[in-house]
């Protein structure tokens, strides 16, 4: 799917996003990885009309129905996530889809 077919998507559909990416942004921004203009990551996120997916302990234990396609423990919470939620992932992960068929799958920044 081109980008700007899966923004189209994305929007229509509505977005959510999940406490997990917070919790690895800021994992990531700390450790000098992946740079951003402010510390303020949920406000920044929240100004952009995104919903908010917590992080349940049905999620939680919802990961160990995982097969190990994926070994990264935050895609993995994520992918259990979308699966108890119903919801589609958007990523540039091509992994996703091994777990979620529907995965949209976008160009990396």
């Amino acid at each position: 799917m081109a980008d700007t077919e899966a923004v189209r998507s994305i929007r229509q559909a509505g977005t959510w996003v999940s406490a997990v990416s917070i919790w690895e942004m800021a994992i990531q921004q700390g450790l000098g990885k992946l740079p951003f203009p402010s510390r303020q990551i949920v406000a920044d996120v929240g100004a952009q009309g995104f919903g908010w997916l917590n992080i349940t302990p049905g999620h939680a234990q919802a990961v160990l129905d995982l097969v190990a396609h994926h070994q990264d423990p935050f895609d993995r919470l994520l992918i259990a996530q979308a699966r108890c939620e119903g919801m589609r992932m958007v990523t540039h992960d091509r992994l996703f889809r091994d777990y979620l068929p529907d995965t949209i799958l976008v160009r990396a920044g």
